[in-house]
C-alpha cells in the first residue's frame, strides 16, 4: 500500500504522543560529533554519516542483545550533566518537528555516573533539558527512571530511590529494561515495592525477547500499569485476557520490533489485531537514533503494512494521551487539542 497524498498529509499534521522513546538510543550524530570535539575523543569517523553504522542497526540485527550493543558508543559522552541536559534538550526538539505534543523519554541514570556523576544528578540534568525543550517547544514531557536487568539488586535499589525523590517534579514512572531473555521479571519482584508503596506508576519491558509469562509476572507481581512492548502476548490466552479485561495499555514500538525480532516480519505483526480485540494499543519510536524512525514513520508503516486506518493511527494517540503518565488535567487538554485537529484533518475520533 502506497500512502497517498492526503493521507501523508494527515499523518504529519496529527498531533502526536510517544510514551516510549530511550534518550541514550535518541542522541543525533551531529551532537556526538561536537561532543567528541569538546572532549578530545577520536572518532571512528569525522561525518554524522559515517557515525551512523555505529550508532544504528540495519536489517540484518538478530536480536535484542545485537541491538543494546549499538547504546555503547553513545554512552561515553553522556557521563555530564552538560552532555545529558543538551541530548535531552534536543529530543524535544526532534519531537517537535512532527508535531509530537507530549513525550515520556526513558533514561537509566546508572549508565551515566562513569565519571562521577550520581543518580540524582544525571536525572536532574535529563529534567532540566526536557523542561528547557518544553518552554521552547511546547512539548510536554515526564522523565521514565530506568532499571536496568543486568545490573546488582543494591544498585537498582538507589535507582528506585532516586527515582522517588523526583515524583512530583518530572519523574513520572520507573521501568525496568535490558536482556529480558537473560533476567525475567520475577527476579525483580520486591525492586518496585517501594515505587508501588509510594504511588509512583511502574511500566515495566516484556514481551518482547522472551514469552507471555514474563508479561503474567509484571503485570500481577511487578505492579505494571503499563508494558513496553508486549508484542507476545499473543502467545497465551490467559494472560491475554488479563491484559485485556485489567485495560493495561501495550507501548508498542512497531520498528524496533522488527530489527529485534520480537516477530518475524510485519505480515505477523499483532498491533492492528490487538487494536481491534480491545486492546489499549499505543504507537511509540523505542529509539529515534538506533532504530532511524520517527512516530511519523511508525504510522507510514503501520498503514502500508498492517493495514491501519487513519482513524485507528488517531485511536492510538488517544490511547496514548489516556494512558500518559500525566496530571488528568495535562491529559485532558492534550486530548482536547487532538480531537480538535482530528476534526480540522476530516478524521473521526
Amino acid at each position: 500500500m502506497v500512502l497517498n497524498d492526503k493521507a501523508k498529509h494527515q499523518l504529519a499534521a496529527l498531533p502526536k504522543a510517544d510514551l516510549h522513546v530511550h534518550l541514550d538510543g535518541s542522541v543525533k550524530p551531529e551532537t556526538i560529533l561536537d561532543l567528541a570535539a569538546r572532549k578530545g575523543i577520536q572518532l571512528p569517523a569525522d561525518t554524522a554519516e559515517g557515525l551512523l553504522p555505529y550508532m544504528r542497526v540495519t536489517d540484518e540485527c538478530e536480536n535484542l542483545v545485537e541491538y543494546l550493543s549499538k547504546f555503547q558508543f553513545v554512552l561515553r559522552f553522556m557521563q555530564d550533566a552538560e552532555s545529558i541536559e543538551r541530548i535531552a534538550f534536543e529530543l524535544a526538539e526532534q519531537a517537535a518537528a512532527e508535531n509530537v505534543i507530549y513525550i515520556e523519554v526513558r533514561f537509566g541514570p546508572h549508565l551515566h555516573t562513569n565519571e562521577g556523576l550520581t543518580h540524582e544528578e544525571a536525572i536532574a540534568a535529563a529534567l532540566r533539558g526536557l523542561k528547557r525543550g518544553e518552554e521552547r517547544y511546547g512539548v510536554a514531557a515526564g522523565l521514565i527512571v530506568i532499571n536496568m536487568r543486568h545490573e546488582a539488586e543494591d544498585v537498582n535499589r538507589e535507582v528506585v530511590a532516586a527515582a522517588l525523590r523526583f515524583q512530583g517534579q518530572g519523574v513520572v514512572a520507573v521501568d525496568l529494561a535490558g536482556d529480558e531473555a537473560g533476567y525475567p521479571a520475577s527476579l525483580f519482584r520486591e525492586l518496585f515495592r517501594p515505587a508501588r508503596e509510594s504511588g509512583m506508576p511502574v511500566t515495566i519491558h516484556a514481551g518482547e525477547a522472551a514469552g507471555a509469562a514474563n508479561i503474567e509476572e509484571a503485570v500481577l507481581h511487578l505492579g505494571a500499569a503499563r508494558l513496553g512492548h508486549g508484542v507476545r502476548l499473543r502467545e497465551d490466552d490467559r494472560v491475554f485476557e488479563l491484559v485485556r479485561e485489567r485495560g493495561v495499555p501495550l507501548e508498542m514500538c512497531p520498528i524496533s520490533n522488527m530489527q529485534t525480532k520480537a516477530v518475524a516480519g510485519w505480515a505477523a505483526y499483532p498491533l492492528r489485531d490487538y487494536l481491534r480485540e480491545g486492546l489499549k494499543v499505543t504507537v511509540n519510536t523505542d529509539n529515534r537514533t538506533v532504530s532511524d524512525t520517527t512516530l511519523t514513520k511508525e504510522y507510514a508503516m503501520l498503514m502500508a503494512h498492517c493495514g491501519l486506518t487513519i482513524e485507528e493511527i488517531a485511536a492510538t494517540v488517544r490511547n496514548s494521551l489516556d494512558a500518559a503518565f500525566a496530571e488528568p488535567s495535562m491529559r485532558e487538554a492534550l486530548k482536547a487539542r487532538l480531537q480538535s485537529a482530528c476534526k480540522e484533518l476530516g478524521i473521526a475520533l
